[in-house]
């Protein structure tokens, strides 16, 4: 089964690379060029198999949703060369990813079930259940760490330590809640609620930029509308387009990122049926039948692409 789970590119000019855990970046002195892979994570492990299709579909559906919100805030990416790669302004990246919430579902959920009434220092009111949908979008942000987990921060401590300038957050909360709002809109339009998702931003001379992917599977949760209501009312589980599956998948074959824990064998079959459910969740979220790239001599395609598209922004 053939898949890109890793590439080494010499492109010129480059002052460093960075490997991901599904991108692999490379920079140069104003822009940075990032391969999307077909690697897949969980419980922050990469799993040992590449799912084919994979970082086509999330490079793609980012550059869609990008294209459609630059009206709302600028962002880095100057060219989509190929289907897996964006090239764009190389920013200094804020260090908190920005989490809106619309409705009380997972890790906000966990903290509320536990008893909290506050989740990074927003208040939550009494007799919510999960998957509820919220009074407003909350802002809960994670520090963005280098090394191991996100951890919950809430906006006084972010100004309070400095983390970013009160000026500069308070404009990422306002990119944050126009950026989630035309995100929902978009999502109704497919019979989607996006429920919940998470914003990073950086600056480059002085301007503040959108970066990263946005409103795709691996960033976002979304449920479906039609069958929204009718669930909640009875209780169940809300049927979801997220990357949850590969997360369940893997808890239900005994491993959730603990020590101890050996990641359960991917067979084909494994490996198929997650590239089938990215594929449903591309043409589910962007509303596009998805066109299969071809991996015959991938990595002299990419290549050749992200050449060419250098050569052009240069002029």
């Amino acid at each position: 089964m053939e898949a890109l789970k890793e590439t080494q590119f010499q492109f010129p000019g480059v002052t460093g690379k960075y490997k991901g855990k599904v991108r692999d970046v490379y920079y140069l002195d104003q822009l940075m060029i990032v391969v999307a892979s077909d690697r897949i994570s969980a419980f922050d492990v990469i799993l040992p198999r590449a799912i084919p299709f994979k970082g086509q579909i999330l490079n793609q559906i980012a550059a869609k949703f990008l294209a459609l919100t630059r009206d709302v805030v600028p962002n880095w990416v100057t060219a989509v060369p190929d289907p897996n790669v964006t090239i764009g302004v190389k920013c200094e990246p804020f260090k908190v990813e920005m989490v809106i919430r619309g409705y009380l579902a997972g890790h906000a959920w966990r903290e509320y079930k536990s008893g909290k009434r506050q989740v990074c220092g927003v208040p939550l009111p009494d007799g919510l259940k999960e998957n509820d949908k919220l009074p407003s979008p909350i802002i809960t942000p994670t520090t963005k760490a280098s090394e191991g987990h996100d951890m919950d921060i809430s906006r006084e401590e972010i100004i309070a330590q400095g983390v970013v300038s009160e000026a500069d957050y308070m404009q990422l909360e306002k990119y944050t809640q126009a950026l989630y709002k035309k995100g929902s809109e978009y999502a109704a339009s497919q019979g989607l609620i996006l429920v919940d998702t998470k914003y990073e931003f950086g600056k480059h001379d002085g301007t503040i930029y959108l970066i990263d992917e946005i409103h795709t599977p691996d960033s976002s949760r979304y449920f479906y509308a039609d069958t929204y209501e009718a669930i909640q009312a009875k209780g169940e589980p809300q049927k979801q387009l997220s990357k949850e599956f590969v997360r369940q998948w893997l808890i239900e074959n005994g491993f959730q990122g603990k020590e101890g824990q050996n990641v359960p064998e991917m067979s084909d079959e494994v490996v198929n049926s997650i590239s089938h459910r990215y594929i449903e969740l591309f043409e589910k979220v962007t509303g596009e039948k998805f066109q299969k790239r071809s991996y015959a001599g991938v990595e002299s395609t990419i290549e050749s692409n992200v050449l060419k598209s250098l050569k052009e922004i240069s002029k």
